[in-house]
């Protein structure tokens, strides 16, 4: 053996040893976040902090012709956008890490670990699960990479963003989740939809994207494992707002899991909507979140008229933008929709605080990433009747913000008159509290709705009495509505329905209440869940 190849041989050696080291290290520290339950990847090592000088001198940086300032601060190379040098590195480095040390990390079986729990595949098992997984993954668009300068973005990198996301489907592909929904998908460069279309194609995913209206370059992306759903329809839903918001709605069937109920009367149907909802920068907002969510159940509600569908089970998906406290979560709730993390960790609706999900650009941390589900049993109000009393507890939040008691509403309420409020003085009152007047507020037709709502003996004026019970309180549905749901089970028909059996944040962190501050895949946690099958009547009789 020549002096060559006795140097080849001693630096292949070496670079076997650090490698064994480093897939040790992200074993146990995956992201640096202390998450000791992550199947090491390729690109988990990539973006591992201690590795970015092995991952440099061992595959190679990027070259550039000239020194410039780097993204982060100081002298750097500026990374290449040409495809081949880094694609290249990644490919040696993977066939590398094929042999040798890295057959280690094929023996960790079947059980992929996220946060706090294990959430099982066995191939033979009688009960079969169902696991979905939303993530916002934090378009490269809104990454900021220097504190210094908010306009230096992510985007602007290449290798960055392609690492990124090449974790990103690491991590989604060894999940390997039913149900996949994906938010701030980067929807305007087509190298990255054809990775993600690709590589989750090549999964055995079907998916579909959406970009936002106006050209805004994010969207959503939802998919769903072909050999465990038939596609049944695909819809798009355009809010046409200031946000320039949209939502997926995808109908399935299940296909090979519940295989043992073929011979049965059970529908095996779902319907499964996705959806990113509106930042609120100002109070004013707030209206434009709620009436999102209220174009969404719209439209399903219209879907499953217009297609003569009966009850079935329905997921909610995505950014939500509103903690538990918010005017949406309890609009949702009022529809018998409950949170699966909540559900699994039995968590109140006063239980606001136990877990976050997202850290904002303000440095804020909360929990706005929900999996809602409606099964087919549950009761549910008049969805007109469900937003009028948001609307109203919107209102009464303002008042009561500048603490204002329920006598002083009235006397706000009713203007100059003497003891009874009028339409006018009420769309005063609306404009005063700054709820119309402007593009994001009531539309003439909305206030019209509330004032319904409000007058139900319609004699266009209301007392205090009825201000207190229609307004102020706003639940003035009748309960016997729900007794007389839940006595006519024999009229009613078994469907599919689910049990919430595990749900799992992640980095696990976030299950505490706190944010991890070297956790840099997404400004999210990813949240999954999962599901069990279960055989239910029918009582979500909309009364």
């Amino acid at each position: 053996m020549n002096e060559g190849q006795k140097g080849k041989t001693q630096n292949k050696t070496e670079t076997i040893r650090i490698c064994a080291r480093a897939t040790s290290s992200i074993r146990h520290n995956p992201t640096g976040t202390g998450n000791t339950q992550t199947q090491p990847t390729i690109l988990s090592i990539l973006s591992h902090p201690s590795l970015y000088l092995f991952s440099t001198v061992y595959l190679g940086s990027p070259k550039s012709k000239s020194q410039s300032k780097s993204p982060f601060g100081g002298d750097a190379a500026a990374p290449s956008s040409a495809a081949p040098s880094f694609r290249g590195s990644i490919g040696g480095f993977e066939r590398r890490m094929k042999t040798d040390k890295w057959a280690l990390a094929k023996s960790m079986g079947r059980i992929t670990r996220i946060g706090g729990f294990a959430i099982s595949r066995k191939e033979n098992q009688q009960q079969p699960l169902i696991t979905c997984t939303t993530f916002n993954i934090l378009a490269p668009i809104y990454k900021r990479i220097n504190h210094e300068d908010p306009s230096c973005r992510e985007s602007d990198y290449r290798t960055y963003w392609l690492a990124r996301n090449h974790s990103i489907l690491d991590w989604l592909l060894s999940e390997k989740s039913s149900i996949i929904c994906l938010q701030e998908f980067w929807v305007g460069n087509e190298e990255l939809v054809n990775l993600y279309e690709n590589r989750l194609g090549d999964a055995g995913y079907v998916s579909f994207k959406l970009g936002r209206t106006n050209n805004r370059g994010d969207g959503l992306l939802i998919a769903v494992q072909k050999e465990l759903f038939n596609i049944l329809n695909y819809k798009e839903l355009h809010f046409n707002d200031c946000g320039d918001r949209v939502a997926q709605l995808l109908h399935v069937e299940l296909a090979l899991p519940c295989s043992q109920w073929k011979n049965s009367d059970v529908r095996q149907e779902i319907l499964i909507v996705n959806t990113h909802l509106l930042f609120p920068h100002d109070s004013t907002l707030s209206l434009v979140r709620l009436n999102q969510v209220y174009k969404i159940l719209q439209y399903v509600e219209s879907y499953q008229r217009d297609f003569h569908l009966k009850p079935m089970p329905i997921m909610l998906c995505g950014d939500w933008n509103g903690s538990k406290r918010g005017h949406v979560y309890k609009f949702l709730r009022s529809q018998g929709f409950v949170s699966s993390y909540d559900t699994a960790h039995h968590y109140t609706d006063a239980d606001a605080d136990k877990w976050v999900s997202h850290r904002n650009h303000r440095g804020n941390i909360c929990a706005v990433d929900f999996i809602w589900l409606l099964n087919p049993d549950k009761y549910r109000k008049l969805l007109k009747a469900s937003w009028t009393e948001a609307v109203f507890g919107m209102f009464k939040y303002l008042l009561r913000r500048a603490s204002l008691t329920e006598n002083d509403a009235f006397a706000l309420l009713k203007g100059e008159n003497e003891d009874c409020i009028t339409f006018s003085a009420f769309r005063e009152a609306l404009r005063e509290l700054n709820l119309i007047g402007h593009c994001h507020g009531l539309s003439e037709e909305e206030i019209k709705e509330l004032w319904v709502q409000a007058d139900v003996d319609g004699n266009g004026v209301l007392d205090y009495k009825q201000f207190l019970q229609n307004i102020w309180s706003s639940t003035n549905l009748d309960e016997k509505d729900e007794e007389q749901v839940n006595n006519t089970n024999d009229a009613q028909e078994q469907s599919i329905g689910f049990s919430v059996k595990n749900a799992v944040l992640s980095p696990p962190e976030v299950e505490k209440g706190r944010w991890p501050e070297d956790y840099s895949l997404s400004d999210h946690a990813r949240l999954t869940v999962e599901f069990s099958p279960i055989k239910m009547l029918c009582s979500q009789l909309i009364c």
